[in-house]
């Protein structure tokens, strides 16, 4: 009986937790019972992925009403799937920030930090799993604010104008999502989610609905940092504690790119978003500048936080373009790198990190000689770097070749030839920093200090990353077999009424396990 309840456990455990981190006071006990919860949380996303792997929709009404009328949470293959990434993500940095957060928040903010981390995935699993259009912006906000929160918490002064501006562009882009939220509902009288696809459909143009439309995309770009609206995001993930930055890299992008994959799939419908209003030619051209113009900012840059913070956006460009291709393939394609990129640059920031934490800067020059000195940290910022720039026998070049190949099936050979150009690129801002701690001496201020590995807590949570970076780069068997079920539920064009039969009430999903 208990499992009937597992769609909604992940938004209600660290719901409760975090106001007990708070009350715990001591920083200790915060740590700990935030990493339980957000392992737990884990757990329960796997075995939701496992279970609609195998049976389809899972549907969860709160209080026994049901949709449309009462607040639905559904789960399917493309959600659960996130999800899994979301929680897991947050576990392996919860088991990090022990030491990282020691040297970069102030011990009497180490609590509000595990309060916030909590507060963030709550609602970052609520956007996941909640089937109702005005739920999803409150929980957009709740993980919102909980991350302005998270950014500021630094020592560094900076991290409060970096937090100013995320909170301004989070907040417009967050009007935005409202304003087109009201436009559907004013024309349909309805938030449920697929109520609103079911009346949708019956217009075949419509201004109120084009508009909200418009308002939606535009809101949620601002919050996936899609070119041009992704200022905001390099001077937070730069001056952001690191565990911050390794957890938002991770995980708040790609659930915004998932927000656009729902509202254009199942609300919408891909073809009235794509072939209607031509949506498909817009984000292919800003997805293309994205790569290109980010990869390019990301080669110049001397903090390689925001090297990696530009080349976030960059790898954001290829999840977009994966959609805008508008074909199974392509939209497996970018949920595989939705997956994939969180492995990366998890492990990728968990890396700088450490190096920040051991040397006090994350400039390029203090990688210097950190090869021999922090050998561990290296090899994995090594994987995961090879990752994004998609060696073979990584989990990038997996996606990537996917996105390729969906390109070609598509006879859009120029389009496979700018995803290889882009890769080039991430070989240069990559082989920068790999040339400085494997090729060059360090410099003076830093050889009159002794350098030392970084703890075992931190090395950990990195290395898991960067061995699962080579894991799904040779066995696909879950990562592909994941994605391409939830590309092809997305496109089926069936897909909403096989929703609606699958919709049943708490009882009868746990009659049916």
């Amino acid at each position: 009986m208990f499992e009937q309840h597992f769609p909604v456990l992940p938004i209600v455990l660290p719901l409760i937790a975090a106001p007990l981190c708070m009350l715990l006071g001591r920083s200790q006990l915060a740590w700990l019972l935030a990493t339980i919860v957000s392992g737990i949380s884990f757990c329960i996303a796997v075995s939701l992925l496992m279970v609609t792997l195998d049976q389809g929709v899972l549907s969860y009404a709160l209080g026994g009403w049901e949709p449309p009328w009462g607040i639905e949470m559904r789960l399917d293959v493309a959600n659960a799937l996130i999800l899994s990434v979301v929680t897991g993500i947050s576990t392996l940095v919860l088991v990090y920030a022990k030491d990282s957060i020691a040297t970069e928040i102030p011990q009497s903010q180490h609590t509000l930090f595990y309060t916030a981390h909590l507060l963030c995935l709550t609602g970052l699993s609520g956007i996941l799993t909640t089937g109702d259009a005005f739920n999803l912006f409150v929980f957009l906000e709740i993980s919102s604010l909980a991350t302005y929160t998270l950014v500021s918490l630094a020592s560094d002064r900076r991290a409060l104008t970096a937090a100013f501006r995320y909170l301004v562009m989070g907040t417009i882009g967050a009007t935005f999502i409202l304003i087109g939220v009201g436009m559907m509902y004013m024309k349909t009288g309805t938030l449920n989610m697929l109520d609103l696809a079911a009346r949708i459909g019956e217009f075949e143009y419509n201004r109120t609905l084009n508009t909200g439309l418009a308002f939606i995309l535009v809101g949620v770009s601002i919050k996936l940092a899609l070119f041009p609206l992704h200022m905001w995001l390099p001077p937070a993930y730069t001056h952001a504690p690191s565990a911050v930055s390794a957890f938002l890299a991770s995980t708040a992008t790609k659930v915004a790119v998932y927000v656009m994959i729902r509202f254009i799939f199942t609300i919408y419908g891909a073809e009235y978003v794509f072939y209607s209003m031509g949506m498909d030619v817009i984000l292919l051209v800003l997805a293309i500048v994205a790569i290109f113009n980010c990869s390019f900012v990301a080669t110049v840059q001397s903090n390689v936080k925001t090297m990696l913070a530009y080349s976030s956006v960059a790898q954001i460009g290829y999840m977009i373009l994966g959609i805008s291709l508008v074909t199974t393939a392509g939209l497996m394609a970018g949920l595989l790198h939705i997956f994939n990129h969180a492995l990366m640059k998890g492990a990728l920031f968990m890396a700088v990190g450490a190096v920040f934490m051991r040397t006090g800067s994350a400039d390029i020059k203090a990688f210097r000689g950190l090869g021999k000195t922090m050998p561990w940290t290296m090899a994995a910022f090594t994987i995961a770097g090879l990752s994004i720039i998609g060696v073979p026998l990584t989990a990038g070049f997996v996606s990537k070749w996917y996105l390729v190949t969906a390109a070609l099936e598509q006879q859009h050979w120029m389009i496979a030839f700018l995803v290889l150009i882009g890769s080039l690129l991430a070989i240069v801002y990559i082989g920068r920093i790999l040339e400085a701690a494997y090729f060059k001496d360090p410099v003076q201020s830093a050889s009159d200090k002794t350098i030392k590995e970084a703890p075992l807590m931190m090395l950990v949570p990195m290395w898991i990353l960067a061995v699962a970076n080579i894991y799904f780069g040779i066995d696909t068997s879950l990562s592909v077999t994941a994605a391409d079920a939830a590309a092809n539920w997305l496109f089926e064009p069936s897909a909403q009424a096989v929703f609606q039969s699958a919709s049943q009430s708490a009882s009868e999903l746990g009659a049916a396990r």
